[in-house]
């Protein structure tokens, strides 16, 4: 009976490790902003704290343009912030159009929550829209929305939802959550089984199945343009995964641009190719 009572004490620990390991394992760095648009690039902007449920606070920045009324929201990366999006915000601002960028929770400068998730990634932006029509309406004439990795997914899940977007850029997003998740687990060299409980329980965990969000699905219930953006170079998302997405729903408001050379976080490949991001939106009915 003690070896019996044993075992079982040790299959609990043993699982409870496991699944530790798996939250401290999938946990979002904190990377806070070391500066600002006016130290850096010589910008004037407003400093954001945007208040959402729970009492929390998210931290952004709105670059306005004087008697600009669209705006394109800026989403970052797992692990990312607005500081680190702040050269593509640039291109557009310099055309003529406000920017506002942001910090998702636990991310950041803004306040923390108990996990980070791409539907919670969403959901913050879906508070960052209402805020700004509620609080710059004559900025909200039009707004698009531009994201990054888990952030383009986001963008893509959040405008899926909504009929106010105008235009959605979406950069080095996956296709299918449960494959970027297969590669990850791969590299550790699980097993099936395993690797398949670690993925259900990720769904427990943030309240959605994968397939609800994954890209290759939203971009389908999404009506305004898209553009799908992804470098060539993409080890962490291979470029498969945007011609994917694009064969999955091939409307003709949506489309591909593939950057040569450019890897998953170069950001500084993707800015050089600015003038055809601004060109979509124009193209978009976007007037800056």
């Amino acid at each position: 009976m003690h070896y019996f009572i044993f075992l079982i004490l040790a299959i609990i620990m043993l699982a409870g490790l496991f699944f530790i390991a798996i939250h401290l394992g999938f946990r979002a760095p904190r990377n806070k902003e070391t500066s600002n648009p006016k130290d850096l690039l010589g910008i004037d902007y407003l400093q954001l704290h945007i208040p959402i449920n729970g009492d929390k606070k998210l931290f952004g920045w709105l670059l306005p343009v004087s008697g600009s009324t669209e705006t394109l929201i800026i989403l970052h990366g797992w692990g990312g912030n607005a500081e680190v999006m702040l050269p593509l915000a640039t291109p557009f601002y310099k055309a003529g159009m406000n920017v506002l960028l942001f910090d998702t929770r636990s991310h950041g400068s803004s306040d923390s929550d108990t996990f980070s998730s791409l539907p919670r990634f969403a959901e913050d932006l879906g508070n960052v829209i209402d805020w700004l029509k509620q609080h710059h309406p004559e900025k909200s004439k039009r707004i698009a929305l531009l994201g990054h990795s888990v952030g383009a997914g986001a963008v893509l899940f959040e405008a899926s939802k909504r009929k106010d977007i105008a235009a959605v850029i979406s950069i080095s997003a996956f296709a299918h959550p449960e494959w970027m998740m297969q590669r990850f687990l791969k590299s550790f060299y699980l097993p099936a089984v395993i690797r398949k409980l670690v993925m259900r329980y990720v769904e427990w965990v943030i309240g959605h199945r994968f397939a609800s969000f994954a890209p290759l699905a939203t971009v389908c219930k999404i009506n305004c343009p898209i553009l799908i953006v992804h470098g060539k170079e993409d080890t962490t998302i291979p470029v498969e995964d945007a011609r994917a997405i694009i064969e999955n729903c091939p409307e003709p408001h949506l489309s591909l641009l593939e950057i040569e050379d450019a890897k998953h976080d170069s950001v500084e490949k993707i800015e050089l190719h600015s003038e055809k991001l601004i060109a979509f939106l124009r193209a978009s009915g976007f007037q800056f």
